[in-house]
């Protein structure tokens, strides 16, 4: 039937033609931002997973700053902890040589100043121990944690090692010295006692940040799969979409005549009247 009211070829020109344009938006969307999934209305399912997982690789960050704080805490820690134990070794070497009973009053004495000069140079090496305000052998910090998991769940501990002069580790007193060569000699005793004390702690101290490092390593890794997993699900092909878009376009152009086409053909109802 001929009629100028209804022109059904065009509307399905048209409907073909919307339906190449919305095709060619979202190729044109996925070469702009290089994600075939780029909201929720590309695919729900998609988006969420992904999401979810850039929630989690986020987490690792945070877990990554939360570790190199803690690694540096300990090694701020165990540096300052090999510079008391070379100390150490230097007092236990005073104190030896004023335990020699030949030796006179005056050197003995001159000894024991540059002893006391050693024990209080301790104090000001753990005083300063400190990072970002924690300090980890002065006794007033328990331990060092750091996050382990992306939601906060889980924790790495690294315990204190309470440095300080007449403590457990390093038992020579605050105000140790000596005068006499038995005086001397008993200190040279509790300094390698300290000595061998303190090279445990070390050890602790040394150990706990290996295990940061190690896991800041393992937490990097998780990462880098989660985020190559998120690239895996939601990036574009773009090569396949540089073909689609050619394909498209000139689809585009083809239904652009055809709706030309469609649109003249109410006109040669004007040859029945001629």
């Amino acid at each position: 039937m001929a009629t100028i009211n209804t022109n059904s070829g065009a509307m399905i020109a048209l409907q073909n033609l919307t339906k190449t344009n919305a095709e060619l938006e979202q190729v044109q969307a996925r070469i702009n931002t290089g994600l075939a999934v780029s909201s929720a209305k590309d695919n729900g399912g998609v988006f969420a997973i992904a999401q979810s997982m850039r929630a989690d690789v986020a987490g690792y960050s945070a877990v990554g700053n939360s570790i190199d704080l803690a690694v540096s805490t300990v090694d701020v820690a165990l540096a300052a902890g090999e510079a008391i134990s070379d100390i150490l070794v230097e007092m236990k070497e005073k104190a030896l040589a004023a335990a020699d009973s030949s030796l006179d009053t005056a050197s003995r004495t001159a000894l024991n100043e540059d002893f006391k000069a050693l024990r209080d140079q301790i104090d000001t090496i753990i005083s300063n121990a400190e990072f970002n305000g924690t300090n980890l052998i002065n006794g007033t910090t328990n331990s060092v944690k750091a996050l382990a998991n992306a939601d906060g769940s889980s924790t790495i501990t690294v315990l204190d090692e309470d440095l300080s002069l007449s403590g457990s580790i390093v038992t020579i007193a605050s105000n140790a010295s000596f005068s006499t060569a038995t005086q001397a000699s008993t200190i040279a005793g509790q300094i390698g006692t300290s000595i061998d004390n303190l090279n445990s702690s070390l050890a602790r101290l040394g150990t706990g940040s290996k295990s940061l490092e190690i896991h800041k390593s393992f937490v990097g890794k998780l990462s880098d799969a989660l985020t190559k997993g998120i690239g895996n699900l939601v990036d574009a092909d773009l090569a396949t979409e540089s073909a689609r878009l050619q394909a498209l376009q000139v689809k585009q152009q083809l239904g652009i005549q055809a709706l030309s086409i469609a649109n003249s053909a109410p006109s040669t109802i004007l040859g029945y009247f001629r």
